[in-house]
């Protein structure tokens, strides 16, 4: 991946200024859709780009950010599709139907703090738009809180590229140290919470 990105970010250099933030634009909705797309170092040296006075920092963050939002939405979409498939009485009959209800229902009540920090949550930013379309939030809170959590975050990658600089990619080994602590820590999670179901039904049937 590293080779594309040099490839992406060579490419996005050579092009005049409107090419290069339709470039940000584009990679910032595709790495949504197609996780391993280095979106967020691309969105970096935009920002190492505007510190050169080749591009304009509150652009860069914008587009990223417009970028960002479509594609959590583009995959909400997806989710929303998916989710009345799978609640479809008639189809998938071995699935927990009541259980995913339940769920459902709950992301509906509490999920929208999800949706806010879901740029934060590297690796997971797919699983989260999939996972808050299948729950039918609703989609003009899913929509604003998704946009409140991409600026946050593009505007950070940005700032970040203007201070960094030439070393800007530096930041790749701390977005990549984030992520594997984001996932290891996700995945403690569902490990304890199957622990806790496991003994709570091994408790009802004693």
């Amino acid at each position: 991946m590293g080779d594309v990105l040099l490839d992406i970010v060579d490419w996005m250099a050579s092009l005049p200024p409107i090419w290069a933030y339709g470039i940000v634009l584009g990679i910032s909705w595709l790495e949504n859709v197609v996780p391993p797309i280095p979106g967020d170092m691309v969105v970096v040296f935009g920002g190492y780009m505007a510190g050169l006075g080749l591009l304009n920092a509150p652009v860069v963050v914008g587009l990223s950010t417009i970028g960002g939002t479509l594609g959590f939405m583009s995959m909400y979409a997806i989710g929303h599709r998916l989710g009345v498939g799978l609640l479809d009485p008639d189809r998938f009959k071995w699935l927990p139907k009541k259980r995913i209800g339940r769920v459902r229902d709950k992301l509906q009540k509490q999920g929208f703090a999800i949706v806010a920090a879901n740029r934060f949550l590297s690796g997971l930013r797919s699983v989260i738009s999939l996972t808050v379309g299948m729950a039918h939030m609703d989609v003009a809170r899913t929509w604003i809180w998704s946009a409140v959590s991409s600026l946050a975050w593009c505007t950070l990658l940005t700032v970040s590229g203007v201070i960094v600089g030439e070393n800007w990619e530096v930041v790749s080994g701390y977005l990549q140290a984030w992520g594997g602590f984001i996932i290891a820590l996700m995945m403690a999670v569902v490990i304890i919470q199957f622990v806790r179901y496991l003994r709570g039904r091994n408790g009802r049937d004693q």
